[in-house]
């Protein structure tokens, strides 16, 4: 119960009442609640093992729980999906042993380290999708034949005519065209190891019309006649893949139902930020929130709290915006929003709200709210808290 007697979610309950006495702004995230997202994800996963997206979670303590022994089970975690080849490096130098690149790099200077390595070369796969990414990555190594490992992006939008529905990723697309790169990659010395399918359109998109839960069964009909094929196709030409990797939070059934899925990723979920709140795939258990404090009461109806204009990536809009939940029914004002210093709150909770006070709020994406807090607060179920740093916190930053 909060002071007036209102009734708190039993993760938030927790989060309260053990960070008492930190001060804010400050990051919180409930292992309890955490664990049993990761069980949740390994569920619907049916078998097939989940890769961990670190763009989602940017917090090495986290990774190593996800990662850990207590959530493996019928397919459990496995691997790491990085963003960035620095990142890739770094975690691997600190134990990471099976590191996807979740995109291409043209990170010249990681890439000579990458070649350099052996070690290196052994636990990153690179992510590509054209001959381009081959020239670069050769040039930057400084040589004409690089064993390193391979992962071809493969474009997993659904195309209806001249539309386009999903993310531009890679060029590549009809398995004739990706057995044909593959050919030329492995004749260059690159080990072809895997291909990739991200649906962002299923993954990403939450169910909210029957339009859009129509287009998610369309493009998952497709993508499993055509991704099938991919995989044949390049299996012909460099022998068997070790990665066929697919799917996201948001469509773990979906990719993990075709057979020759042998991964999915997911990273959102094990946090759920508020732009999963709309799934009807899985009930969200929001896990990780922070936390202002009120600072100055402009008017009786009106809070203002430090800091919080913590914006989401994305097409900019209301569903970028951190959201606050505790105390209940409060808002953020619409000329102001969540601010650089300062972020007002009005609403019936506002009056109550002294000096000092703290309001807890969700961001709405999951690993981009780590950039902003060098630290997160982990509370066990007994309310025991460890402080443990971020990516941000061990003075990293890798866009």
């Amino acid at each position: 119960m909060d002071k007036i007697g209102r009734t708190v979610t039993p993760t938030l309950d927790r989060l309260i009442a053990s960070t008492t006495e930190v001060d804010p702004p400050l990051a919180a995230l409930d292992l309890t609640t955490l664990r049993a997202n990761a069980a949740d994800l390994v569920l619907r996963a049916g078998g097939t093992p989940v890769r961990v997206a670190s763009k989602s979670v940017r917090c090495r303590a986290v990774l190593q729980v996800a990662l850990g022994e207590k959530l493996t089970g019928a397919g459990g975690f496995r691997g790491i999906m990085a963003y960035s080849l620095r990142e890739a490096i770094w975690l691997a130098r600190r134990g990471a042993d099976d590191i996807l690149m979740g995109y291409p790099t043209a990170d010249r200077g990681a890439i000579a380290e990458l070649a350099a390595d052996p070690e290196l070369l052994n636990r990153i796969t690179l992510m590509v999708d054209s001959d381009d990414h081959l020239d670069f990555v050769l040039a930057a190594a400084g040589t004409t034949f690089l064993r390193a490992r391979l992962c071809i992006d493969v474009d997993a939008s659904l195309r209806l005519g001249p539309l386009h529905i999903g993310v531009r990723r890679s060029p590549l697309r009809e398995p004739s065209a990706v057995a044909a790169f593959a050919k030329r990659a492995a004749g260059r010395g690159f080990a072809v190891v895997g291909v990739m399918f991200y649906e962002a359109q299923i993954a990403g998109l939450p169910d909210s019309s029957p339009p859009i839960g129509w287009m998610k069964r369309a493009s998952a009909n497709e993508l499993a006649t055509r991704r099938g094929a991919v995989v044949n196709a390049v299996q012909s030409e460099v022998g068997v893949l070790e990665i066929v990797n697919s799917g996201g939070t948001g469509s773990l059934e979906v990719s993990s139902a075709d057979q020759v899925v042998t991964e999915v990723t997911a990273g959102s979920g094990l946090y759920v930020p508020t732009l999963f709140d709309r799934y009807r795939a899985f009930r969200p258990h929001p896990s990780l929130y922070f936390a202002l404090s009120a600072v100055r009461r402009p008017t009786p109806g009106i809070a203002t709290l430090f800091g919080g204009g913590y914006i989401a990536s994305g097409p900019a809009g209301g569903s970028r915006v951190p959201k606050p939940v505790w105390p209940p029914r409060l808002k953020l004002l619409r000329n102001e929003g969540a601010g650089e210093v300062q972020t007002p709150v009005t609403g019936k909770a506002a009056a109550d709200l002294a000096i000092g006070d703290r309001v807890w709020f969700r961001h709405a994406k999951a690993g981009e709210l780590c950039e902003r807090f060098t630290e997160v607060h982990l509370v066990e179920s007994d309310g025991s808290r460890t402080v443990v740093p971020t990516y941000r916190g061990e003075g990293q930053c890798f866009g």
